[in-house]
């Protein structure tokens, strides 16, 4: 049975008393899915509003007897948000199941470890400090050598990696929706708008939602002045305990249309035949294949020295390393864009850990866990380089500080770990994490070492052998002459060999992520959700 269609009667109205059991009863991620919303019972019947009567079997299925109200689309929509946003938000949270989640992490925990760890640091100094250095700089060597080794191993494969051949698009195209996360990004909201209007792909087949914060009016009015196409909307997410991208996405994946998902930062200029290219891909790959990552560059590499180490460290991650490591069947983590999944599968595993940092690093794990596979595909995304130093900084310290907090979780139970990836893929997950955060850790062990011989500082560890000595030198050959080669790989496969006469320089910007890494470090100790922001629309091109 249908009331009569509402023209002068307002849905506010309509919904005043509203029972919020009813909502909950049928669930809040099916009320905006289907845009229906019970509203109360009346003689036996369910008063439910819908645009349409195209869930009705549904409605019937979930609630018996009800009599459905059809209502002006956009007011029922306002309602809908309203009505679920606490639901969702809540789910948003804690999508992820709490054993995979870091939400639990235990910040006075990790501080008494640390307090203990420098406690025996200074007794062991103390006691003998030339113990204390042959230790670090032993490990230090060793951590060097881990990692230069698997970065020569995903080099060669890398440079044997099949050439991306684009598929053939498939007959019947699906919809997908591309998400935009943009937190005070009123400078570039425009310009987002404008580069996401050059995606080639049937306008009723795209789905793009740029996801705005409550509490962020600055982007929301940037984005209201804006007239967007009908393929594009704006999705508010409400405010919530926190505040991160990977909160945002799970949320804004309640109103997203598409079977397929995908994910762009407010600064990016995709490709535009690269929706296609995804569609395709994954047309013609195997149910396991749940996830593909496109290739990411800078359109302003030129601007500085920092821009240029940046483009170079890009490159060869997403088209030296990356390819190796899926050559090689290792985990991929993930880069926080030009990501593309099977939406059955993202919600299956609860999508992304809303209070990780590094969402997409702990995405691809926990992925890789299951036995899916994520895929490389060849379609570049433009973005602007971070080229100031402390934004830099800044940037990268989330980056290191999600990292760390990535691997302890899923380091809690190292024997379920190593079930889930088998012993080559565990091996190469402690070099991939736990390596990288050592290297930066103790870098400064090995600065105090080239000081010495210059007569600049005197070690407080007494003379070192002639072994520790060599070790040291040789780990560091290795290691310039790993970084030396990708690097001159990737600026001839990014076609930018320009870029070729700036690798050696590389030895002073990696540098730069020791810094980073003691302030993610710190942060882990009184913010470890914190989200430090990096701002965009700096340099255009």
């Amino acid at each position: 049975m249908q009331m009569p269609r509402q023209n002068d009667w307002p849905v506010t109205e309509l919904c005043a008393g509203r029972d919020e059991a009813l909502v909950a009863a049928y669930g809040a991620r099916d009320c905006v899915r289907d845009q229906v919303l019970p509203v109360r019972k009346a003689c036996g019947e369910t008063i439910v509003l819908a645009a349409s009567d195209s869930a009705i079997s549904k409605v019937k299925a979930r609630l018996g007897r009800v009599r459905l109200g059809i209502v002006d689309a956009e007011e029922l929509r306002r309602e809908i948000e309203k009505a679920t946003a606490k639901a969702l938000v809540k789910g948003a949270e804690r999508a992820v199941a709490d054993g995979e989640s870091c939400r639990s992490w235990n910040a006075p925990l990790f501080a008494t470890i640390c307090a203990a760890l420098c406690a025996a640091l200074v007794f062991v100094a103390v006691l003998s400090p030339h113990t204390l250095g042959l230790t670090l700089v032993g490990l230090a060597v060793l951590v060097s050598l881990l990692n230069s080794s698997l970065k020569a191993v995903a080099t060669i494969a890398g440079t044997r990696a099949s050439v991306d051949i684009r598929p053939p698009v498939p007959l019947r195209l699906p919809v997908v929706t591309v998400f935009v996360p943009l937190f005070k990004e009123s400078k570039i909201a425009s310009h987002s708008i404008r580069r996401l209007s050059a995606i080639d792909y049937p306008a009723d087949k795209l789905d793009v939602c740029l996801l705005l914060e409550a509490d962020d009016k600055v982007t929301r009015d940037a984005v209201a002045e804006t007239e967007l196409p009908r393929w594009m909307r704006a999705i508010v997410v409400p405010e919530g305990s926190i505040k991160t991208k990977p909160r945002a996405l799970n949320y804004g994946l309640n109103h997203a249309k598409g079977s397929i998902i995908g994910v762009y930062d407010a600064e990016d200029s995709p490709s535009a035949d690269q929706i296609h290219k995804v569609v395709a891909r994954f047309a013609m790959s195997g149910p396991e294949v749940v996830c593909l990552q496109g290739v990411l560059d800078f359109y302003n590499a030129r601007t500085n020295w920092l821009s240029r180490c940046f483009a170079l460290e890009y490159a060869t991650w997403f088209q030296v390393i990356l390819p190796g490591l899926a050559r090689l069947g290792l985990v991929i983590p993930l880069g926080g864009t030009t990501l593309f999944f099977r939406r059955s599968v993202l919600e299956e595993i609860g999508a992304w850990d809303a209070h990780n940092v590094t969402e997409d690093a702990d995405l691809g794990i926990r992925l890789a866990r299951r036995g899916y596979r994520t895929e490389l595909f060849h379609s570049i995304t433009g973005e602007e380089a971070n080229c100031r130093w402390w934004p830099w900084i800044k940037q990268r310290s989330r980056w290191l500080k999600g990292y760390a907090v990535t691997y302890a979780v899923h380091m809690r139970s190292p024997r379920q770990l190593w079930r889930d990836l088998g012993a080559k893929r565990f091996g190469a997950l402690q070099i991939q994490f736990l390596g990288t955060l050592l290297q930066f850790v103790l870098a400064p062990v090995l600065w105090s070492l080239w000081l010495v011989p210059l007569g600049l500082w005197e070690s407080p560890f007494g003379e070192l052998p002639i072994w520790a000595i060599a070790a040291v030198i040789s780990a560091f050959s290795f290691g310039e002459f790993v970084t030396l080669t990708a690097g001159f790989i990737a600026a001839q496969k990014s076609k930018r060999m320009w870029l070729a006469k700036w690798v050696p320089t590389l030895h002073f910007y990696f540098p730069l992520a020791t810094f980073a890494v003691y302030k993610g470090l710190w942060e882990l100790l009184h913010n470890p959700f914190y989200w430090d922001k990096t701002e965009h629309g700096i340099y255009e091109s």
